[in-house]
């Protein structure tokens, strides 16, 4: 049976995308990904992580990765789509590109609800045929299953690009773009009206309501 692994990277900065990356293997190269080393991105430095992402994209039958940019997840959001439902509906875009012309498929996804159950009734009825499809949700499925690991390392690396980019136009200073980041709350600190119109930062977020709120109050003052 092929094994279809799917897992995010970066649900909870305040700049850049949310990646979502599916990875399709059998269980040959389930073992040969395992023999490897492939782990949980998060327990992967980034150049082992580079490493593993191309060897993941020779190795697997097929990948996926579909990304959210700040202005589409501040969209959602006002919309009425929180992170979590925007996230089931770019689970199911993989699903529906991979399950072309394979007989039997078994669909693992770190699930990033609280309510697995609940959130795996939403994701089904996203998905265009689920005839040839066993779909299990999990928490901590990227440290269980070696298929979700591989698709930790491809979702990750394609945020990392992502950033890469950003820091190209705007500098090394934007930072991870996590919301702890002390070097990310200072760009904000300093850039969130200069860049604002940029579609680089997430809106919706309290960070950036926050910082935003801060600067107005800063601005009163300095009229008085």
């Amino acid at each position: 049976m092929l094994i279809l692994g799917i897992d995010d990277a970066g649900r909870g900065p305040v700049i850049g995308p949310m990646v979502l990356a599916g990875c399709l293997i059998d269980e040959k190269n389930e073992k040969e990904l395992k023999k490897m080393g492939v782990k949980d991105s998060k327990q992967l430095t980034q150049k082992r992580r580079e490493f593993f992402a191309e060897k993941i994209k020779q190795i697997a039958e097929t990948f996926e990765i579909v990304l959210a940019f700040p202005e589409e997840i501040d969209e959602k959001n006002k919309n009425g789509t929180n992170l979590n439902a925007l996230e089931a509906l770019k689970t199911a875009q993989i699903i529906n590109r991979v399950n072309k012309g394979y007989n039997q498929i078994k669909v693992i996804v770190d699930c990033p609800s609280v309510s697995i159950e609940k959130w795996t009734d939403f994701l089904k009825t996203k998905i265009d045929n689920l005839s040839n499809l066993e779909i299990h949700c999990e928490h901590k499925a990227d440290v269980n299953h070696v298929s979700v690991s591989a698709a930790s390392i491809l979702a990750k690396c394609a945020r990392e690009k992502e950033m890469s980019k950003l820091k190209e136009e705007f500098g090394d200073e934007i930072g991870s773009g996590y919301c702890s980041d002390s070097l990310t709350t200072r760009f904000l600190q300093k850039h969130a009206q200069t860049y604002g119109d940029k579609g680089i930062f997430r809106k919706t977020w309290s960070t950036w309501k926050d910082i935003c709120a801060t600067i107005e109050q800063r601005k009163i003052v300095d009229f008085k």
